[in-house]
């Protein structure tokens, strides 16, 4: 795939490098041309703007502070738009609930909302395996092919992905990224523990 990045940090480097090593075509966009040219050669990826990200990709990883995402993506009609971002007031609750369906009406892009719920050192490991299994990543949209495409990107991210219907329920992840990270940083409980394994839940 050729996949546009939107952003030179922690997420970008992630994830743009996992898909640049399995294959695909990756291109670095960022607001400062230094930043995406030495994350593109970290990565081995091409470098430019923010535009000429989005003209480049197919697929699109929005990768950019929540606030500015809808300025940095743009007209994206007939891409596929991976929207990985958080919008975090202080006191961890959701400052722009519904963040994936405002780029979707903003954008024109097909917009799948994923993996907005692990920080970026779970896509910085090699293999994404905790407790024995592999991490799920679950993807809400409403274009098939568009979550086909965003399917075989987590995939190669080395995890698992996991149907959250459409993309309305985006904005039930991104309230649940809220609640998790308030959890913690408020007492740094393990949140794995509020749910049971699924034998146990059945009971």
């Amino acid at each position: 795939m050729r996949i546009g990045v939107l952003g030179t940090g922690g997420m970008a480097e992630a994830l743009g490098g996992k898909w640049a090593a399995a294959g695909h075509q990756v291109f670095i966009g960022g607001r400062a041309p230094a930043k995406a040219v030495a994350l593109a050669e970290r990565i081995g990826a091409r470098a430019g703007s923010l535009a000429e990200a989005v003209a480049f990709g197919d697929v699109l990883l929005v990768a950019v502070p929540a606030s500015a995402a809808v300025r940095a993506l743009g007209d994206a009609a007939g891409k596929v738009v991976v929207d990985c971002t958080n919008s975090i007031a202080p006191g961890f609750l959701l400052d722009e609930p519904a963040q994936a369906a405002r780029l979707a009406a903003a954008s024109g892009g097909d917009v799948v909302k994923a993996f907005n719920l692990s920080p970026v050192s779970a896509w910085r490991e090699p293999e994404p395996v905790y407790g024995g299994t592999r991490l799920g990543v679950p993807l809400c949209g409403d274009s098939p092919e568009a979550l086909a495409a965003v399917r075989e990107l987590v995939r190669d991210a080395g995890c698992v992905p996991v149907d959250g219907g459409g993309l309305a329920r985006a904005a039930l992840l991104e309230a649940a990224a809220a609640f998790v990270i308030g959890v913690l940083k408020s007492g740094g409980q393990d949140v794995r523990a509020m749910f049971p394994t699924l034998p146990e839940a059945l009971i």
